[in-house]
């Protein structure tokens, strides 16, 4: 067997998704000899977008999407159908070019960036071609950065975690485009972004809401996209103010929900899902057609004639089709230090900012050497699902964001960052004077305290969640 081929760069970047491509980029602004290896299973980089299903769209503005160094789309508000009035969200097929440029016009013209499409990461030190066989070996001072850590996946990446009987037709998203003949029925299976997008979809397409049934295992908190317009500021206070008025953590949501926050399908049903899904109005009014909603929980088997669910069952109509999205698209995983001595865990450090959250762990790398500063910089924030994970991430990003404001460097990075959706917070932290910069740190360090403490007199009762703080503490 031919020994591996040495590749001798400064760092291995296993995972061309969209957090390996958001830490190249700013490793390579951030350093003028930086070198990097990246790697991929993949034909082309862009992760789950290179197979996501033809209609996805990002759900938040293009503004704060990619790479730090590159913008995706023109910044453009939308003038016509569901997403009018709010910033552009861009379509799959505009994220994987958007990528292909990344890669093509800034990361191979650099001279310092290799790329191994089609190659299998072994979990250390080497990688494979899935095409050639051939085997990589890295040097011992290369650095490993995990980009693959998060897991994410979407339908077309696996099989139905249900039984499917002989004779039931079930399709992924990806599928539903190429549909040869209508059908009597489309049963939409999960209540994520996917299956939002789905429904939509099948709607905007003539499909009368009649024919569509929604299997919703549990109902959702939903971002209202007008939070990211041009003038957040307001959004943000009000925000502010209703934490602060809370009295429980049920409270505070109601108070989110009457001050234009957070949204949900139907004003009878409490929600018990919290993934940080965003939607405008006009796309919740939409959503709002279909009536054919089946709360029993998780589908448990399909049969010709039924669907048995964690909590009941229901008979289904002759010509059907099902529509499969219950893949985990953003990945729940248990914190791991961002930093140890050859190896670098990309994970979230403020919750539902993946892209940030990389270039951000690739902007402390950069500019500090000891590790235990890095970690403490790069605490990891979990991934919510349930809506008790709002108040433990939003304590979570207050406590990272008191640690980030007494870095210099840092608080001029993030101020620079277009993909810091809060970037114009930290200006006032920069002032020339320095008598008025230390007041600006001290009114914002003052200022994040008191919401940190309102989040944990408000997350006392309730020890999942103590438990879920724990966790991230290294």
């Amino acid at each position: 067997m031919a020994s591996p081929t040495r590749i001798d760069v400064d760092y291995l970047v296993a995972g061309a998704g969209a957090m390996g491509m958001a830490f190249v980029d700013t490793i390579l602004a951030s350093s003028v000899n930086a070198t990097v290896a990246l790697i991929d299973r993949n034909s082309r980089p862009g992760g789950h977008w290179t197979t996501a299903y033809p209609f996805v769209r990002l759900h938040q503005p293009s503004s704060f999407y990619g790479v730090s160094s590159r913008h995706l789309g023109t910044g453009k508000i939308d003038q016509i159908g569901l997403n009018r009035g709010h910033y552009e969200l861009a379509t799959g097929d505009e994220v994987s070019a958007y990528y292909a440029q990344v890669l093509h016009e800034t990361f191979l013209p650099s001279g310092r960036v290799q790329y191994f499409a089609r190659c299998i990461w072994k979990g250390d030190t080497s990688f494979q071609s899935i095409l050639t066989g051939e085997a990589f070996q890295v040097g011992s001072r290369t650095k490993i950065v995990d980009a693959t850590y998060m897991k994410l996946e979407v339908p077309s990446m696996r099989p139905p975690p249900y039984q499917v009987a002989e004779g039931v037709t079930v399709r992924t998203p990806n599928d539903l485009v190429n549909l040869s003949r209508p059908y009597a029925n489309y049963t939409v299976v999960g209540a994520g972004k996917t299956g939002m997008d789905t429904c939509i979809w099948l709607l905007t397409n003539g499909v009368d809401p009649n024919r569509v049934t929604w299997i919703m295992p549990r109902d959702s908190w939903l971002f209202d996209r007008a939070f990211f317009g041009k003038d957040n500021a307001e959004a943000i206070k009000k925000r502010v103010q209703a934490t602060m008025l809370a009295t429980a953590p049920d409270d505070m949501f109601r108070r989110y929900e009457a001050s234009g926050q957070f949204l949900r399908l139907d004003q009878e049903v409490w929600p018990t899902m919290f993934r940080c899904a965003t939607v405008s109005r006009a796309e919740l009014e939409e959503l709002r057609r279909i009536k054919n909603i089946v709360r029993l929980g998780r589908v448990l088997s399909i049969d010709v004639e039924k669907v048995t669910l964690q909590h009941g069952s229901y008979t289904t109509v002759q010509d059907i089709v099902f529509v499969d999205y219950t893949a985990d698209g953003a990945g729940v995983r248990p914190p791991v230090a961002v930093f140890s001595p050859i190896r670098i865990t990309l994970q979230p450090v403020r919750y539902c900012q993946q892209v940030f959250s990389a270039a951000f762990i690739a902007h402390v790398e950069s500019a500090y050497d000891d590790e235990q500063v890095k970690n403490e910089l790069c605490r990891p924030v979990l991934q919510p699902s349930a809506p008790i994970d709002m108040l433990v991430v939003s304590y979570q990003d207050n406590l990272n964001a008191l640690r980030w404001c007494l870095e210099s460097k840092t608080v001029a990075w993030l101020s620079n960052c277009r993909l810091d959706f809060f970037s114009k917070t930290w200006a006032p932290l920069l002032a020339e004077d320095p008598e008025e910069r230390e007041a600006a740190r001290q009114r914002f360090r003052a200022q994040r305290r008191v919401l940190c403490d309102k989040l944990r007199e408000l997350l006392r009762e309730e020890p999942a969640a103590e438990a879920k703080i724990a966790l991230a503490k290294f």
